[in-house]
């Protein structure tokens, strides 16, 4: 990697020259590029907006983005864009100072979706669900304003996983978030170019960049949600065995829909057994009789 500052983005201006955060930035960029090129992302000449937060997975994605635009390799516009949504306290001149001195093209979007969710949400109840759908449709309005094909999210890996499990666990079906989805109205795509990096990958690049991270106080604050039992219950598990999470990640993209219980994927009613013709009745049953069973003692 070129890392003079004439040849590379701001976004990577201080960055570490160790050898620890050099396999880490490329493990990342690989991660992502293969992510970008197997669910086919690209779209030559297109325009996305790349949704930040402030947390540390939207910096490892925006930061990965444009290294992958400077090495040619992602022939596409960016468009940064953060959704200010009411939330009391928000440091609201971080990332708009942030992406001015990184020379990032941005656009900041203020839509009061706090009041409303306090509002409808009764007392005790997490804010995810609504939350979610407001800042959603706002985004997908944002996008279309500005000439976007695609809605590009910082969901990592991880999310991906305890998604999966969340779904298993409490809503009683196999489904997660997909790497690439055409909404409903079909005239945008939704990304997730980071859906093979690890969250530990994420965080300790950020950290490393030393990038301004503003933490998410409106759900995080709620005790006893159910994707925090869920991130506990991982933990524990790849605790006691290293790599665990990757395994489980690996299984979501290698699914036989034969060897589960769904009849919409598989055509079990459809199934029938060959007739044998006598000849290989015959020859069936001489290797079944040349099989020598040990007597029960």
């Amino acid at each position: 990697m070129l890392d003079d500052l004439d040849d590379i983005h701001p976004l990577f201006h201080g960055a570490p020259s160790t050898t620890e955060f050099k396999k880490l930035r490329k493990r990342i960029v690989r991660n992502v590029r293969e992510a970008v090129e197997q669910y086919g992302m690209i779209e030559r000449g297109a325009k996305w907006l790349v949704c930040m937060s402030g947390g540390k997975d939207s910096y490892t994605l925006l930061a990965i983005l444009y290294e992958l635009k400077w090495r040619g390799l992602l022939p596409v516009e960016l468009l940064a864009c953060n959704l200010d949504q009411g939330q009391p306290g928000f440091p609201a001149t971080v990332l708009p100072e942030f992406l001015e001195k990184m020379t990032v093209p941005h656009r900041i979007e203020y839509q009061d979706t706090y009041s409303i969710v306090t509002d409808k949400v009764p007392a005790g109840r997490t804010y995810c669900a609504l939350c979610s759908r407001l800042r959603r449709a706002n985004l997908y309005r944002v996008a279309r304003e500005e000439g976007c094909s695609a809605v590009v999210l910082g969901h990592h890996r991880d999310d991906i996983l305890e998604t999966f499990f969340m779904n298993l666990f409490h809503g009683g079906r196999l489904a997660t978030m997909p790497p690439k989805l055409l909404n409903d109205e079909g005239d945008l795509f939704l990304y997730r170019p980071l859906a093979h990096v690890a969250e530990a990958d994420c965080e300790k690049f950020a950290k490393a960049m030393n990038y301004p991270i503003i933490p998410c106080d409106l759900c995080g604050s709620q005790d006893g949600l159910q994707r925090q039992q869920v991130k506990q219950i991982l933990d524990g598990w790849e605790k006691n065995s290293p790599g665990r999470r990757q395994v489980m990640f690996k299984a979501l993209t290698n699914i036989r829909p034969s060897h589960m219980l769904d009849p919409k994927l598989h055509d079990f009613l459809g199934l029938l057994a060959t007739p044998q013709t006598n000849d290989e009745a015959d020859t069936a049953g001489n290797r079944d009789n040349s099989i020598e069973i040990p007597k029960l003692r």
